[in-house]
């Protein structure tokens, strides 16, 4: 018995004295790099401030919206940082800050149109990273820093039909994520 305790109490001792090189381990997720304001209901370009920097992270992507039997593509991808402004505008033009797939003629339904929400809207588009959907539908961000941020696009239909609002929140950190948007 006094053996097996022996054994114990040095594998115990052992583990505390572990580096981490037993091999790589999932990094935390990145925090937030701007503090929650009073009312995510106005734009704070301080809340923009960390996306304006250089990362490591990319996004690869592919616009697969399939739709039914209709065959869409893609044109602008619109990358835009999370903040709590954005987090507010992706809620009510979506419905979700996470994923929504919806007509086009909805979102914009859903837009107000007072000159303060154009101002800010405005003011957010120089915060927006953008990028060209290729032939096969495929697109790329690179030099991101860490954070979360909102893909949008429109899935537009080659034969007809309505056009479709994709919008997604990715998180980069420290290395290329993959994503499809359908």
């Amino acid at each position: 018995m006094k053996r097996i305790i022996a054994i114990c109490l040095a594998s115990a001792a052992l583990a505390a004295c572990q580096t981490g090189e037993m091999g790589p381990t999932a990094p935390p997720p990145p925090s937030r790099a701007y503090p929650p304001p009073p009312s995510a209901s106005r734009l704070r370009e301080s809340d923009f401030a960390w996306s304006r920097g250089a990362g490591y992270g990319g996004i690869l992507g592919w616009m697969g919206y399939g739709g039914g039997a209709a065959n869409y593509t893609c044109g602008d991808v619109v990358l835009l940082p999370e903040t709590p402004w954005t987090e507010a505008r992706m809620q009510r033009l979506y419905g979700s800050m996470m994923q929504a797939v919806l007509p086009v003629d909805q979102v914009r339904a859903r837009s107000p149109s007072d000159a303060t929400d154009e101002a800010e809207s405005n003011t957010s588009a120089k915060y927006a990273r953008h990028a060209q959907c290729n032939a096969a539908d495929k697109f790329s961000f690179a030099g991101l820093p860490d954070g979360a941020w909102y893909l949008i696009t429109v899935a537009t239909p080659r034969t007809g039909g309505p056009k479709i609002a994709l919008m997604k929140r990715v998180v980069t950190y420290g290395g290329v994520f993959r994503v499809v948007l359908r």
